[in-house]
């Protein structure tokens, strides 16, 4: 069965919505627990082996059971049973339905944070080599949608890599929480498989055991993980509404690649739309939505209910499927982003040099003028230029004022716009990026 839809699911992620995986994951579960019991001759030597060379996956006929249990594991163990002769009677020994699902879910998670710590190494790849490559390329900060003050387009790239560094650090951390397994039994108490079985099964299947349970685990390390995918998908999201805005016709800075044959829409030829971070400012919303069914399922009755099956089996698969989607797209989007070195440094000088008035205004205050005054004159004469549509450089140098503080170069330096890459280097260090 599969819920999110294929236009945003990877073929490497298919398998998350696998009856085949699935099962396969029940038996695993099944077979680590019977060797730890076979280890303390809580049955007969040799069963373990006998029942993996035995025992048979028919998802059709497990299906059909569960249209008459109403229950995928009794189905599951049912099925498998009735190729295992006498030995069926130790499969499923001393186990309840959630051991194996919460635990063999673990196993589905492992293997697909595998494939999202992949996806986030590629993107921190990606952001590197931006960040390298366009280290010197000067492009207008803007705050409020305004122009501010020069930076480099390379020091947006590297903000954007330290973001993801960070995310690769949380998730290396959260995602142990979700490959964790639990084989404590009805209501948690070790009844049947004590505590030091059940640290040994998991540590065969690879899994992290918790320090107790209930008959489920607690719905706290899903809560946390889903946060996590929700918090990168805001950066996700962050850096797709920044691409968005650079590719603005008025902008023009950057662009999303575009295929020869693509086209971007049904009507204007001309088009070529920022579609990629459109879809993933889009994609961000969802999984922020699946972050909120996550945190419900938090409040469980008592032991166990099973209030929290439905959204795992959906919302949280869908969750992990499209936090790929993102990280995959996001990495292509990037590698194949035109930047428009030219359009960005035109744009600097759209405002005739405002953006070095602050500079302008500290150079005054280091010569002896007040800040009051000295920010009341380059608001006076930043303002006259935009009124009068003449370069404020030329308002700078012709104030009897300035003239009287500061000379030509100094001024001059003031306006350069390669004074933002002073300390890039000292930045890029703390970043990461020597």
């Amino acid at each position: 069965m599969v819920w999110m839809i294929e236009r945003y699911t990877n073929e490497s992620m298919n398998f998350l919505n696998s009856d085949e995986a699935k099962f396969k994951n029940f038996l695993a579960v099944e077979l680590a627990v019977l060797k730890e019991l076979e280890d303390k001759n809580r049955i007969p030597k040799g069963t373990h082996d006998i029942i993996r060379h035995d025992a048979r996956i028919d998802v059709s006929d497990i299906k059909t059971k569960e249209a008459t249990t109403k229950h995928d594991v009794v189905a599951f163990v049912q099925s498998v049973s009735e190729t295992l002769g006498s030995n069926a009677k130790w499969f499923h020994y001393g186990l309840t339905s959630t051991d194996v699902v919460d635990t063999a879910n673990a196993l589905l998670y492992k293997r697909a944070n595998d494939i999202i710590a992949s996806r986030l190494n590629r993107v921190l790849e990606t952001l590197k080599t931006l960040a390298h490559r366009y280290k010197h390329t000067p492009i207008m900060g803007r705050t409020h949608g305004i122009h501010a003050d020069v930076s480099s387009f390379g020091l947006k790239m590297a903000l954007y890599y330290d973001t993801f560094n960070r995310h690769q650090a949380r998730f290396s951390k959260v995602r142990q929480n979700i490959e964790t397994g639990k084989l404590s039994g009805a209501v948690g108490t070790h009844r049947i498989i004590d505590p030091s079985m059940q640290d040994k099964a998991l540590e065969t299947l690879g899994l992290f055991a918790p320090n107790a349970s209930t008959q489920v685990l607690w719905r706290d390390y899903h809560a946390e993980y889903a946060s996590l995918l929700s918090l990168i998908g805001g950066s996700v999201e962050q850096l797709a509404v920044e691409l968005r805005h650079l590719s603005r016709t008025e902008v023009g800075e950057v662009s999303e690649g575009f295929a020869k044959k693509q086209t971007g829409s049904s009507v204007m030829p001309h088009k070529k739309n920022p579609i990629a971070s459109e879809n993933l400012t889009g994609c961000a919303r969802m999984l922020r939505g699946y972050m909120t069914m996550a945190h419900e399922n938090i409040a469980l009755w008592h032991e166990r209910d099973i209030s929290h099956s439905s959204v795992e089996r959906v919302g949280f698969i869908d969750s992990l499927i499209l936090s790929e989607y993102m990280l995959d797209r996001l990495n292509k989007t990037l590698f194949n982003l035109d930047v428009h070195e030219k359009t960005m440094r035109q744009n600097i000088t759209l405002t005739k040099g405002a953006y070095a008035a602050q500079h302008v205004m500290h150079a005054l205050i280091d010569n002896g003028m007040q800040r009051s005054e000295a920010y009341e004159l380059m608001q006076s004469l930043a303002f006259e230029a935009q009124s009068n549509n003449t370069s404020f450089k030329e308002c700078v140098i012709n104030n009897e004022q300035i003239k009287a503080l500061l000379d030509d170069a100094t001024i001059n330096a003031l306006f350069d716009p390669n004074g933002a890459f002073e300390h890039l280097d000292h930045l890029y260090k703390r970043i990461g990026l020597e």
